[in-house]
């Protein structure tokens, strides 16, 4: 059983590189066409802007898979966030992707078929310091996802999101430079290593196929095990839950 999405359109979002670009590599070798809708593509499109994303929308016509992926991040404290700061994450993260699902629902709803896939986040479920912004963007994902699902399966149209936790991009480039940073992350990851984009773009394929004909309203954790293993990962040799962010019998403890 292979993934097959011949002569399917797919349009994403956010795909010139990192996820989105994995995910167009990912679409075309199983036979998909796939357009890209891009800030640094050609034409540009930005998806805060709704008319160039109606125009990338009607270039790519008729879709059948369209995966919401555009994003950014900004590493900053709560009491520190700008307002310009916030609602730039709010306009791309959340607002953009509405554009993205709203208009991927107009078009597929008379064909009475299409999948659509969103990109949220391990961040979408909890509360990871200096990512106030990004973290109530990608929780509002969620929100979004549950109701399109609910109210567009009626029309054939499945909707579901891939929820990735460390992955290699250049979002996360500062995090993979740093040693000691990473060794503190992989602790808490069963599998010890961050992930890559293909990784991702495999989860987000499978979603967009007819593999996944009755799954809608779902969130694939693609995170190597990460929100499993909350309350600390379990050492066989030391019969206890290894970590340094749970302290068992102890007076304290925090989660990550």
């Amino acid at each position: 059983m292979r993934i097959d999405l011949s002569g399917q359109r797919a349009l994403i979002t956010g795909g010139a590189r990192g996820i989105g670009a994995a995910a167009a590599a990912a679409l075309r070798a199983c036979g998909a066409e796939v357009y890209i809708a891009d800030i640094d593509g050609d034409p540009p499109v930005d998806v805060r802007d709704p008319v160039a994303l109606e125009a990338a929308f009607a270039r790519a016509a008729p879709l059948d898979v369209v995966v919401a992926n555009a994003g950014t991040a900004i590493f900053r404290r709560l009491d520190e966030t700008r307002d310009e700061e916030w609602r730039r994450l709010l306009d791309i993260n959340l607002t953009g992707a509405f554009h993205t699902v709203r208009l991927a629902a107009q078009q597929m709803k008379p064909r009475r078929r299409g999948s659509i896939v969103l990109t949220a986040s391990t961040n979408s479920f909890d509360g990871e310091a200096d990512l106030a912004a990004y973290n109530a963007t990608k929780a509002g994902l969620l929100g979004l996802l549950r109701t399109a699902a609910n109210e567009l399966g009626p029309f054939g149209i499945r909707v579901n999101a891939v929820c990735p936790g460390l992955i290699r991009t250049d979002l996360t480039a500062a995090h993979f430079a740093q040693a000691e940073l990473l060794r503190s992350y992989f602790r808490h990851i069963p599998l010890g290593r961050g992930g890559a984009p293909e990784e991702v773009a495999a989860a987000i394929a499978f979603l967009a196929s007819p593999l996944a004909s009755y799954i809608t309203g779902a969130t694939l954790l693609v995170d190597g095990g990460q929100m499993a293993a909350k309350f600390g990962i379990w050492d066989e040799s030391m019969g206890r839950f290894a970590g340094d962010h749970l302290e068992l019998g102890g007076s304290e403890s925090t989660t990550a």
